[in-house]
């Protein structure tokens, strides 16, 4: 009997301290059962995101030449890659037909002129009227024109370099039928200050842009290097074909070896900051371009699937300019197990 009221009185303190227990969490399920996740709080921050864009390396001063005539090709005087001089000739038409032509034209102002001095004659002596003398000095004027345009069109029967280059491409063959103004040749200039970069950016990008701003550019032919330049045009219009902006960029060389159609990624710091959310990379656990999605704590153990739209990374943040507010807290440790509306326990 000494010993059974201790027990009691153990066992009713257990059951006691049980009871207790269950009345604190009724409807809660178990603490260990609870999705255990780490949290950040969302903190606002102006930034000026960089507006990024790939594109080619390119020659200023460009040269798409061509025969303003058309013809048979007789004669090709360089290949793709040579290097030319300005006036440097380049190919030649065959002449036999616009010399026939000149000919043509000679022999009509003869006929023209003859023709003139027979009629002023006649008018001299009141035997033409005055209306043939004219039509006859006009025929002689219009002859005379003729034989211009037929000298000027033969010495227009080649090409020459407009200035000093490099043939990037070669676009005919001697024997070839050519047409007027049809490419024949791509010379791309070679000066240190020559060289560019095109590229193409968005219609938000290009509104962000002005010419003299500062750029990285970085070329996949140089990977450890960066080189410096600016934006040097903005085109007015869109490309019809892709919906994109042109722009065009200066690059400084920096001693290195450029070439037409090298790969380039440039990076372009506009003037403007604006204000975004930022969060830890690690928060985003879907994403389709500037579509995404976080959890955020709906209420102090259940989480929310929330949109957001991603304005830029930046190592290991994300800005975001749409879908959070400063102050909620994002969901960075535990995010792939979790679907909305899941009961989570924070992890100190």
């Amino acid at each position: 009997m000494k010993y059974l009221l201790p027990w009691l009185i153990i066992s009713g303190l257990w059951l006691a301290c049980t009871n207790s227990g269950d009345q604190v969490k009724p409807d809660q399920p178990e603490y260990e059962d609870l999705i255990p996740v780490q949290t950040s709080v969302v903190a606002q921050k102006n930034a000026s995101i960089p507006v990024l864009a790939s594109g080619m390396v390119s020659s200023k001063s460009e040269q798409r030449l061509s025969f303003k005539i058309g013809g048979v090709i007789q004669k090709i005087y360089v290949d793709e890659g040579d290097q030319v001089k300005d006036g440097q000739l380049l190919a030649t038409l065959d002449r036999t037909e616009i010399d026939a032509q000149v000919n043509q034209a000679k022999e009509g102002l003869v006929k023209a002129e003859r023709d003139l001095a027979r009629v002023e004659s006649l008018y001299k002596d009141s035997s033409a009227t005055l209306e043939l003398f004219q039509n006859a000095t006009t025929a002689r004027d219009v002859a005379k024109e003729l034989l211009r345009v037929a000298e000027f069109n033969r010495r227009f029967a080649e090409i020459r370099a407009s200035a000093a280059g490099k043939v990037v491409k070669k676009l005919i063959n001697e024997g070839e039928i050519t047409g007027p103004g049809l490419p024949c040749f791509v010379i791309f200039g070679n000066k240190a200050n020559d060289w560019v970069i095109k590229a193409s950016v968005s219609d938000k990008d290009w509104a962000n842009l002005k010419t003299g701003m500062a750029a990285n550019i970085t070329l996949d032919a140089y990977e450890n290097r960066q080189f410096t330049g600016k934006v040097t045009e903005l085109a007015a219009a869109a490309d019809p074909e892709n919906g994109l902006y042109p722009i065009e960029l200066s690059i400084a060389s920096q001693g290195q070896r450029l070439a037409p159609g090298l790969f380039a990624t440039v990076e372009i710091n506009p003037y403007k900051s604006s204000s975004y959310f930022e969060i830890p990379i690690e928060a985003i656990v879907e994403g389709d371009g500037t579509k995404a999605f976080v959890f955020t704590m709906k209420n102090e153990n259940t989480v929310a699937k929330t949109q957001v739209q991603i304005a830029h990374l930046d190592g290991d943040k994300a800005l975001i300019a749409k879908g959070l507010q400063e102050g909620d807290e994002v969901i960075v440790g535990g995010a792939p197990y979790l679907s909305d509306g899941k009961k989570v326990r924070k992890m100190e």
